[in-house]
């Protein structure tokens, strides 16, 4: 009975040393991506960063496509908990939208990783960092679109193509908040609402 205890208790620490390896992997790989980018980031400096020898990384991943993808599935994840956070049903569906957007575009412009690979896609166009991008941006549009068939079923939208009216949701509000600060003076947050209030909102919504 004692030798089963102990058994018991060697493989729990080993499955909790298992666990904080790759855990140790991960963090690593994600400071290593968020500096170098994808591209330039190798399995040997993944290592290098975690102090682990890289036969360990290949322990939990045969390849960096798989420890890359691991990474992104959090980020995603994270994104999905603050749409989460955000949304809340007993407000009018412009509400939420600026809500999500606000929080959504804060936490891409603050994350090393997305804005790294932002950059990456703009300066060497390397496919993993499109495509990791292009989830990113899926997220956005596919919480807005969801949103959008909602605030139609309660009459609060009209009838429309919620993938079309969600694109150009994203591309305007991105729009106002980064690509017109290349030319002119920023935006308020106020402004930037306003503006879509008079492109979007005054157009689609149901007034009594």
């Amino acid at each position: 009975m004692v030798m089963h205890t102990m058994d018991s208790a060697k493989q729990e620490g080993k499955n909790i040393g298992t666990v904080d390896r790759k855990k140790q992997v991960l963090e690593a790989a994600s400071r290593s991506f968020a500096l170098f980018g994808y591209k330039a980031t190798t399995m040997e400096q993944v290592a290098k960063i975690a102090n682990v020898g890289k036969g360990t990384i290949y322990t939990f991943f045969n390849t960096k496509e798989q420890l890359f993808d691991e990474i992104l599935i959090g980020v995603i994840s994270e994104m999905k908990t603050i749409i989460l956070r955000e949304v809340d049903h007993d407000r009018k569906f412009f509400e939420n939208l600026f809500r999500v957007l606000d929080s959504l575009l804060e936490f891409r412009s603050e994350h090393e990783l997305l804005m790294k690979l932002s950059q990456e896609v703009r300066d060497v166009g390397t496919p993993q960092s499109q495509e990791a991008m292009a989830q990113v941006e899926s997220v956005i549009l596919n919480y807005i679109e969801h949103e959008i068939r909602h605030a139609i079923s309660r009459h609060e939208m009209r009838e429309c193509d919620p993938n079309i009216v969600a694109f150009l949701m994203v591309k305007m509000y991105i729009a106002l908040t980064s690509e017109w600060n290349k030319y002119h003076e920023p935006l308020t947050k106020d402004q930037i609402k306003e503006h879509i209030r008079l492109f979007l909102e005054d157009g689609l919504a149901i007034h009594a």
